[in-house]
Formats: structure tokens, C-alpha cells, sequence
């Protein structure tokens, strides 16, 4: 097990910018993202569909289809080294050994031709110099430790002969047999009931305590965020809005669009008729509004939002936003 300083910097991103080159136009999904993850932490990451959470974590990785994805800007720096200036071969060494993914969909990235024991292995086999005896040990090992009963029978089973809960606690088995130092999560528990999801956000935090381990959660799951993360960044249209810690985030929203996304969780302290909605959608990335991006949902937008896009200013210490009229919102929750 690797031991680090809870305060080391494991992971920065510093203004990525990872565009899309289509026969519309140039699509800007990630688009100047700033974050910093230490080890030891959870970091959410929290939007709609279509924020650019998944592309940002596929630029980690490193895994965008080019053509046409590109990052054309950024740094992403994990230990100092930064990932967007490496090449394949030297990425393949970093992935599922330093920095391993959870997908959305289980049974989407686990080989359907493969046993999950042999998929566990081979991961093992590349980055480690054991023999498949050892290999397949690790592996029966790995299942235990997620949950999984029986291991000694279901490291032989195909992906298709398990449960949507007992795919994903494999796929976590994979993605930690190398004990890797960052896990990136992807929508872990979307597929799942709620009862599964508990679950399964447990054993995540069961493992990120045993293996010292840091995990950026991507979700749009606020409650998820609430339970498991230690600090958040709500992402819209490829730009974070707000960053802060998970107390800060949860007692003081002081973006327009976080508020939204938090006034719209039904409350068991308030009877109320009808839930509270953010109007209208993500707007389309070819064709982004001019000024802030959340202009044309905002309840608090005027001339100066139509025309110009603010920074990400720290508000106070600790919490960033990137709105003019933040101070504006504390009225509108009164009323609320």
C-alpha cells in the first residue's frame, strides 16, 4: 500500500481545453477547467448531462477519439508530471496502475468474451511481475474484498451471468487490482437501484480508506456528492461555476445554477406541491449564448451577464464562483 501526505497534490488541471472538431463546427466541451485534487480526498464533480464532466475525465485518461476530440490547451499534472504531454505507451504504464476508471455502464466496458477473472488478471499481469497462478490468486482476493460471494466460483463467470450490483463491484475489483492512487468514477451507481447504490458508494469508501486512495466522482447526483465527497466543483457548459468544499457547497450555493440544481431535491420539511425546475436545457455547445452561459436560464441575469462571461473569483476563502451577481442570489433564496 502506498503512503502519502494528506496534502499532496496529486492531481492538478490547469485550463483544459479539450474541443471537438465536427463538419458543424468546433465543439468546446472542456473549455479553461481548473481543479486540484489532494490525496486522500473525493472530489465531485457534479453538472447536467452535457456539462463536459465525462470529457474531462476521458482527457485524464486520456482516452478521446482523435480524430476528432483534442485537448488544445491545459496542463494536467498528476504528480507533477503532466499527463497531456505523454505518449500512448507511456500513458498504457500510468493506466489501471497509478490512475484507474469506473465507467457509467459495466457491462459496456468489461469484455463480454471474457471471464471477469481473466479480465482482473490480465490487468494484473501487465503492470505486475507475478506469475497467472498469482495473477488469478489477486484476483479471487480483489472479488472478496468487493463484496462478491463466492469469488472462488464467479472469478470464472462471464460478465452476462452477473447482476447490474455484482458487475459494477467487479469492475471496481478491476480497476483496484493494481492499487492505483486515483480512482476516477464515473457515474458508479447510475444504472444501479437505490438500495445497490448505497452499497456500492460504501465499498467505495471502504476501499479509498484501506488503500489510501484519492477518487474524483463524476455525478449529477447532489445526494451522492452530500455522502461521499470532501470537495465539489459544479461544472456547466465545459466551465466550472462553483468550487468549494462540500459544507461550504451544501450551506451556501452562490451560483445561480447550483442553486437551481439544489432547489430542485424534493424536501422532507417542506410540503410542497410542486418541485422547483431549472428552465430550459444545456445549451447546445455549437452554439453557446454570448456573455455567461447560464444567461438564458438564469433567473438573475441581466445586460452585463448577455454580454460579458465573469471569472472564477474567490468569494470568500475557499469558495470560488463564476457569477456577477452572486450577492443577488441571497435575495432570491429569501424568497424561496
Amino acid at each position: 500500500m502506498r503512503i502519502l501526505d494528506e496534502r499532496e497534490k496529486l492531481l492538478e488541471i490547469r485550463n483544459l481545453k479539450t474541443y471537438f472538431y465536427t463538419e458543424e463546427g468546433v465543439l468546446k466541451a472542456v473549455d479553461g477547467v481548473d481543479l486540484l485534487l489532494h490525496s486522500g480526498e473525493t472530489l465531485g464533480l457534479v453538472g447536467e448531462s452535457g456539462c463536459g464532466k465525462s470529457v474531462t475525465s476521458m482527457s485524464i485518461m486520456r482516452l478521446l477519439p482523435s480524430p476528432p476530440g483534442k485537448i488544445v490547451d491545459g496542463k494536467i499534472l498528476f504528480k507533477g508530471r503532466d499527463l497531456a504531454q505523454l505518449s500512448q505507451k507511456e500513458m498504457r504504464k500510468l493506466r489501471g496502475n497509478d490512475i484507474s476508471m469506473i465507467f457509467q455502464e459495466p457491462m459496456t466496458s468489461l469484455n463480454p468474451v471474457f471471464t471477469i477473472g481473466n479480465q482482473i488478471s490480465e490487468a494484473i499481469l501487465l503492470h505486475k511481475d507475478v506469475t497467472k497462478r498469482e495473477a488469478r490468486r489477486q484476483s479471487i482476493e480483489m472479488l472478496k474484498k468487493v463484496g462478491i460471494p463466492s469469488p472462488e466460483k464467479r472469478i470464472d463467470d462471464y460478465p452476462h451471468q452477473l447482476s447490474g450490483g455484482m458487475r459494477q463491484r467487479a469492475m471496481i475489483a478491476l480497476a483496484l487490482s493494481c492499487d492505483p492512487q486515483l480512482l476516477i468514477a464515473d457515474e458508479p451507481t447510475t444504472a444501479l437501484d437505490v438500495t445497490i447504490q448505497a452499497q456500492i458508494l460504501e465499498l467505495m469508501n471502504d476501499l479509498k480508506k484501506s488503500y489510501n486512495m484519492s477518487i474524483m466522482l463524476i455525478t449529477h447526483d447532489l445526494g451522492v456528492v452530500a455522502e461521499t465527497c470532501d470537495t465539489v466543483a459544479v461544472m456547466y457548459a465545459g466551465k466550472i461555476v462553483e468550487y468549494t468544499d462540500a459544507k461550504g457547497l451544501f450551506g451556501n450555493p452562490s451560483h445561480p445554477y447550483t442553486w437551481g440544481l439544489m432547489n430542485s431535491i424534493p424536501r422532507l420539511d417542506q410540503n410542497i406541491e410542486k418541485l422547483h425546475t431549472i428552465a430550459g436545457v444545456v445549451p447546445n455547445p455549437l452554439d453557446f449564448p454570448e456573455g455567461c452561459k447560464y444567461n438564458t436560464r438564469c433567473p438573475i441575469a441581466d445586460d452585463k451577464c448577455l454580454q460579458q462571461e465573469a471569472e472564477l473569483q474567490e468569494i470568500r476563502k475557499g469558495h470560488k464562483v463564476r457569477c456577477w451577481h452572486y450577492e443577488r442570489l441571497e435575495q432570491l433564496k429569501k424568497v424561496h
